[in-house]
């Protein structure tokens, strides 16, 4: 019976570790959205600044404002993962 108990609570905290690998792993799925993010700003900033060279100051000042608001958003996706990885 004691054998029995073991196993089952072995069973159990390998399917809990399974599940945070799981979990972690499908949290860092933000990280590719603020890829494709930063991405979209700086050509977005790009085909700007060759429409207008003027303001180009005045458009990178947006970009790097987009820039730092996308990479939150990965951050904190990262963050996520690595509480649900080591928590």
């Amino acid at each position: 019976m004691v054998k029995l108990l073991e196993l089952l609570n072995n069973y159990n905290t390998t399917l809990f570790q399974a599940g945070k690998f799981i979990g972690a792993g499908l949290a860092t799925i933000g990280l590719v959205g603020a890829g494709v993010g930063v991405g979209v700003v700086f050509g977005s900033f790009v085909n700007a600044v060759s429409h207008n060279n003027a303001i180009k100051d005045d458009l990178f000042k947006y970009a790097i404002l987009g820039f730092a608001l996308t990479e939150a958003v990965g951050l904190l996706a990262l963050m996520m993962a690595f509480l649900i990885y080591f928590g």
